[in-house]
């Protein structure tokens, strides 16, 4: 009988897996298991373009729907009913239906969910971004002249708050206790952001957190909407609608019970094979693996090239551990990411968020919009770039500085 591999998660990282396995030489079953009815789709439009002309349900869903490579031929796809648990041991997954699924290699690939701002207050009115649906009931309401309440100035919130003004919208963007994007770019840089979307028309509150969601009414009329936040510092801002961008949790609950480290995603090796369990492997930003290029321990990277780049390692190592052969040197993949907010772009590789310091090699980062470099070192060694504004010859040059200082000592890389 013919073995399967069941793939969990829908999305890139599933796609990815798949397609990565079948290009291992994977001729047998494959199963993809996903909690949303649509094909895998690209999320990085849901705050941009998307967001602000989405045009039909189907217009939209064309627009943003991943083209598969001939490599996923001959793929059974099982969307619309989410695994919610597991028997790592019976190797069996069981579905929102009910149904059980046995497979002989399974890869994890669920991804996240945003994160939501737990504190007093009513649901309706308040959006997060992570879904098409999402992307659509948000654009609804982003209407000229409506008081929009961004939450979160991480590249989610910063990107959406840019687009809703685009669109006509006043715009508050609460930072919390950092600066714009600060967690990645650093303060100066941060400060220099802030400094641009301020110029642009949205009002940043630094420092301030919500304390509560307001309302009026008392339901009976319908369900309470949100009105507005209050901050901690006591000030009350009105809102027609808000949007939550304060980061995200790992789909992992439906692996609970298997004896698997799930603190922060799913730990694995540097195969991101799962570890505690055997047959099992993890892509995307559901995995939690060895920095090998920055040389910290294991942390999970919320990059959109992450799920590709750890499809080429992981597919591969399982197709290996199921047939008995051993798995190749994993490569150490050079993250990279960027954000379009106003027109220019802010680009970065490597690992800047783990940095101890901080250099500016180019422009001013007070002044994003004129063009800036920025490196990022770890123990003396170059392990990040960010540029922003910076044509993509200047771009490339900072990345082959990344990608130059290699590993630290002790550690071997393999082809990328």
């Amino acid at each position: 009988m013919a073995r399967r591999i069941a793939v969990v998660g829908a999305s890139m990282g599933g796609l990815r897996a798949a397609e990565q396995l079948r290009s291992a030489g994977w001729q047998e079953e494959i199963t993809v298991i996903g909690g949303e009815a649509h094909p895998p789709y690209n999320r990085p439009p849901l705050t941009k373009e998307l967001l602000k002309s989405p045009g039909s349900f189907q217009e939209a869903l064309a627009t943003v729907t991943l083209r598969q490579r001939r490599s996923a031929a001959d793929i059974e796809w099982k969307l619309g009913a989410p695994v919610t648990g597991a028997d790592l041991t019976a190797r069996t997954l069981t579905l929102s239906t009910g149904e059980q699924i046995g497979y002989d290699g399974l890869v994890v690939a669920t991804g996240l969910r945003p994160a939501r701002v737990r504190v007093p207050g009513p649901l309706h009115g308040r959006h997060v971004i992570r879904t098409l649906e999402d992307a659509l009931g948000l654009h609804r309401d982003l209407q000229p002249g409506a008081r929009i309440v961004v939450v979160g100035a991480g590249f989610i919130g910063g990107e959406a708050a840019a687009t809703a003004t685009m669109m006509g919208c006043r715009v508050t963007l609460i930072e919390g206790s950092s600066g714009p994007m600060q967690l990645t770019l650093g303060r100066e840089l941060s400060e220099g952001m802030r400094n641009f979307l301020t110029d642009r028309g949205i009002e940043c509150l630094s420092g301030e957190r919500v304390a509560a969601f307001t309302w009026q009414g008392d339901g009976t009329d319908g369900p309470q909407r949100c009105t507005g936040v209050r901050l901690t510092g006591g000030r009350e801002v009105p809102a027609d609608a808000v949007i939550e961008a304060v980061g995200s949790k790992p789909n992992v609950e439906w692996l609970a019970g298997n004896g698997l480290d799930l603190t922060d995603g799913v730990l694995c090796d540097g195969h991101l094979r799962v570890l505690g369990t055997e047959h099992v492997v993890a892509v995307g930003d559901v995995a939690r693996y060895p920095d090998r290029r920055a040389g910290t321990g294991p942390r999970r990277v919320e990059h959109w090239a992450t799920p590709a780049d750890t499809a080429k390692i992981a597919s591969p190592a399982l197709v290996a551990g199921l047939n008995g052969t051993p798995a190749a040197e994993p490569a150490a993949p050079l993250p990279s990411f960027w954000t379009d907010i106003f027109g220019i772009r802010v680009q970065g590789v490597g690992s800047p968020a783990v940095a101890d310091r901080i250099e500016v090699l180019e422009g001013d980062p007070s002044r994003p919009a004129e063009g800036v470099a920025v490196a990022y070192y770890l123990g003396g060694r170059l392990i990040g770039a960010v540029t922003s504004a910076l044509p993509a010859d200047r771009q490339l040059h900072y990345r082959k500085l990344v990608t130059d200082a290699g590993l630290p000592a002790g550690s071997q890389l393999a082809a990328v």
